[in-house]
């Protein structure tokens, strides 16, 4: 398991900074982990489950789903 931080969220989901935090405070997103004093992080396997659901949403729209 591994923390990342929001750059890293960024760089892999293609999101913006204030559409992650939108979309957290929507609950449609992974929340950060309190690292510290103004420090957060993801876990990473919880972003990357966050990307795949996605991609099967998309699947399962376009018919593609077994």
């Amino acid at each position: 398991m591994r923390i990342i931080k929001l750059a890293e969220v960024i760089r892999i989901t293609g999101l913006s900074r204030s559409s992650i935090y939108r979309k957290i405070n929507e609950k449609s997103f992974p929340a950060p982990v309190p690292l510290g004093h103004k420090a957060v992080g993801w876990v990473e396997d919880e972003v990357l489950k966050w990307i795949l659901e996605r991609i099967a949403l998309r699947d399962e729209k376009q018919g593609l789903s077994q």
